[in-house]
């Protein structure tokens, strides 16, 4: 099976320079701003972008090396730390994974040019963007009972132990 060729379209820029000082997820960093400066080539593709209050950021979570070794297939999630619960990587959000792409859903504060500045940051400075998609309620807002597996045991309503609290009327996995 051939690799596929991701392409580099921008990189993001944050005040995080330190993983264990970066904010897991983007709910739990919503005023944290940072940017993503894209390639000139990709003005085009920006075009209608202003239009939406959120984007998904599609990321490359490591720097690519095509030698890396294949990381572990189970782990303990960095929430299950104190705990410690061997889990499958695909039962986890966390970066080390067969390919290190990042998802994180931002709400976009300008558009100007060859940049987006965006509030509710969760990555590292200089993290490669690979894609952009804007967030749409009725495709990505799913309907019915939400089950998020373990975090729904983890997470519950008291978020104290991140030193962060759960966005009000907020299910930990919407």
């Amino acid at each position: 099976m051939s690799s596929p060729t991701l392409r580099a379209i921008g990189v993001a820029h944050t005040p995080f320079t330190d993983r264990a000082d970066t904010p897991l997820q983007p709910a739990f960093a919503r005023d944290v701003m940072g940017e993503v400066r894209f390639d000139p080539r990709y003005l085009d593709a920006l075009d209608g972008v202003r239009g939406f209050s959120h984007v998904w950021l599609v990321t490359w979570l490591a720097r690519f090396d095509e030698q890396a070794p294949e990381p572990e297939l189970r782990q303990v999630p960095l929430l299950l730390r104190d705990d410690p619960k061997m889990l499958g990587i695909f039962a986890t959000r966390g970066p080390r994974r067969p390919n290190p792409i990042g998802l994180s859903l931002v709400r976009v504060l300008s558009v100007e040019e060859t940049t987006i500045r965006f509030a509710g940051v969760d990555l590292i400075d200089g993290t490669i963007v690979l894609d952009v998609k804007p967030y749409v309620t009725m495709f990505d807002q799913p309907v019915g009972d939400i089950q998020c597996g373990w975090f729904d045991d983890r997470l519950g309503t008291d978020n104290a132990r991140l030193g962060t609290e759960t966005p009000q009327g907020v299910h930990p996995c919407a």
